[in-house]
């Protein structure tokens, strides 16, 4: 995570990216295994999925564990700044419905 000019700019620049907001409001419900999440996000490619989780995990908003097994098992969870910008994706995820309806009025 590199600091920006603006504490908005911070905060945008972390979590832009294809589905990092919806990746974290699916590790807000519990922790995920790689497969669940490729099965929770159909629309992204595994590269994709996998370049996104690296960036969360080096903003520090998720953490990786690899346990020692064969095959080894990895699960994927919150950090407590993951969790603590929850009630802000929140708010985000509220506004783009309100946004959303907004841009079906205008067509009807």
């Amino acid at each position: 995570m590199k600091k920006s000019y603006c504490p908005i700019d911070t905060f945008i620049n972390s979590i832009k990216g294809k589905r990092k907001g919806t990746i974290i409001l699916h590790l807000f419900q519990g922790d995920k295994r790689y497969n669940e999440l490729v099965k929770l996000l159909t629309d992204i490619s595994e590269r994709m999925l996998t370049k996104q989780l690296k960036e969360l995990e080096a903003d520090g908003l998720i953490k990786r564990t690899v346990f020692p097994e064969v095959p080894p098992k990895v699960v994927y969870s919150l950090t407590d700044l993951g969790r603590d910008i929850h009630p802000i994706l929140k708010g985000m995820f509220k506004g783009g419905i309100l946004f959303e309806k907004s841009i079906e009025d205008s067509q009807s």
